[in-house]
C-alpha cells in the first residue's frame, strides 16, 4: 500500500482546531491534541448549555415573581392560577420584568388574581 502524506489537509484540519482553541490555557492552545480534546468538550458544554440557559432563566424569573407576589400576599401558584382565571395572558418573563421594574403594575395584577381566587 503506498504512503499517504496527510500535508495540506492535516494543516487545514490542526490550524481549525487550533483557531477554535486561540484564549485557552497552557498547552491546550498550542498543542493540537490537547487542544483538539478542550475543543470537542467546549462545543459539547456550548451544546448542552444553550438548552440551560432556558431553564436557568426560567427559573430566574419564576423566583422573582415569587417574591413580588408573596409581598402582596399570595403565593407563586396562586398568583398565576388567579391569572389564569382572570384570563390575564403574560408570560413569565414579562411579569418578573413587571416585578422588578414597574411593581405599582404587578401590584394591580395581583389584586386582580386576588379578586378572582377570592370570587
Amino acid at each position: 500500500m503506498p504512503r499517504v502524506k496527510g500535508g495540506i489537509v492535516t494543516r487545514r484540519r490542526h490550524k481549525k482546531i487550533l483557531k477554535l482553541a486561540k484564549g485557552y490555557f497552557g498547552s491546550k492552545h498550542r498543542l493540537f491534541k490537547s487542544a483538539n480534546a478542550q475543543v470537542m468538550k467546549s462545543l459539547l458544554y456550548a451544546y448542552r448549555d444553550r438548552r440551560q440557559k432556558k431553564r436557568d432563566f426560567r427559573k430566574l424569573w419564576i423566583t422573582r415573581i415569587n417574591a413580588q407576589a408573596r409581598l402582596n400576599g399570595l403565593s407563586y401558584s396562586r398568583l398565576m392560577h388567579g391569572l389564569k382565571v382572570a384570563g390575564v395572558e403574560v408570560n413569565r418573563k414579562m411579569l418578573a420584568d413587571l416585578a422588578v421594574n414597574d411593581k405599582a403594575a404587578f401590584n394591580d395584577l395581583a389584586a386582580l388574581a386576588k379578586s378572582k381566587l377570592n370570587a
